[in-house]
């Protein structure tokens, strides 16, 4: 995933710039609350995302708009500001619940 230190201004200019693109009909799995003990993602219907990850003593964390998906990655920000979410397995069944992998990190749908 590439970051940016600039993502404090996504959290700030966020609600000046309204919602996401909504989430698009054919991507409707990714939508809910994904967790992993180190991350957390949460992706909503108007293409809202809130992200948080624990990582080598540090804490990364999201809140912005969707900006669009590529395939099965998806890109978050405003304007130039922005971080692609790398998803090497999509949204897939595994026994009575919903896992995908995100940024290389098994991911399991909470809600």
């Amino acid at each position: 995933m590439k970051h940016s230190k600039l993502f404090i201004l996504l959290t700030l200019f966020g609600s000046l710039a309204g919602c996401g693109k909504p989430i698009p009909k054919e991507k409707s799995l990714y939508i809910g609350e994904w967790q992993e003990k180190a991350m957390y993602l949460l992706i909503t219907q108007d293409g809202s995302v809130k992200y948080k990850r624990l990582k080598d003593g540090g804490t990364t964390s999201v809140d912005g708009p969707l900006k669009g998906f590529d395939g099965d990655n998806f890109e978050v920000g405003l304007g130039p500001i922005t971080t692609t979410f790398v998803v090497s397995k999509p949204p897939y069944k595994d026994g009575n619940g919903w896992k995908m992998v995100v940024d290389g990190l098994e991911l399991t749908k909470t809600d």
